[in-house]
């Protein structure tokens, strides 16, 4: 790992890859109501982009950490790029059936909550994703990335129970933040006027 005593700059290479996948996630979305409208072709070519935009999720903290990278903007832009990318997935899967809209509803609150949260201690602290909060990312794109291709369809069921096996652990990591931020507020110094 790089380190210096220069601050890091927010416009790096690691933080243009975070963005560019947010600027993907709309292409994400047309891909996938094209396949709708048309053919498989569609499908598959919506399930490859949203592999490859997870895909750089990846990169870019790798990025970010092997090249002394890391800053305060990319630690809160990468999680808001991770829920854009899955959230536009979960809406679209629901709007066509693949998904129940409850399924998405509770993924997209903790997701969306624990984000509100986020931004609103950044002035005290940034938290950065923990070890479950990644593996709840990776089963979450495992699932979607499974319901976006067009298996035939005995194999097509395996993404509900990876989709549903991605629903509890989101719920579950979702409580640990909670509690580890109820704790690290308790653990805080209180301050008097």
């Amino acid at each position: 790992m790089v380190t210096t005593d220069q601050p890091v700059s927010p416009w790096n290479i690691a933080n243009v890859v975070t963005v560019a996948r947010i600027f993907l996630v709309p292409v994400f979305a047309v891909f996938v109501v094209l396949s709708e409208m048309e053919h498989t072709g569609w499908r598959v070519a919506a399930c490859l982009l949203f592999i490859f935009i997870s895909a750089t999720d990846f990169v870019d903290g790798w990025l970010a950490r092997s090249r002394g990278l890391v800053t305060d903007f990319g630690k809160l832009a990468d999680p808001i790029a991770d829920k854009a990318l899955i959230g536009t997935a979960l809406v679209l899967l629901s709007f066509y059936g693949d998904v129940a809209w409850w399924v998405t509803v509770v993924i997209l609150v903790r997701e969306l909550g624990i984000t509100a949260w986020r931004m609103a201690i950044r002035t005290r602290t940034v938290h950065a994703a923990d070890r479950g909060g990644k593996l709840k990312t990776v089963l979450q794109i495992t699932a979607v990335s499974w319901l976006l291709f067009p298996w035939p369809a005995p194999l097509d069921a395996v993404g509900s129970w990876l989709m549903y096996a991605a629903l509890v652990l989101t719920v579950l990591t979702g409580m640990d933040y909670l509690w580890k931020a109820f704790k690290l507020k308790e653990s805080e110094p209180n301050r008097t006027s």
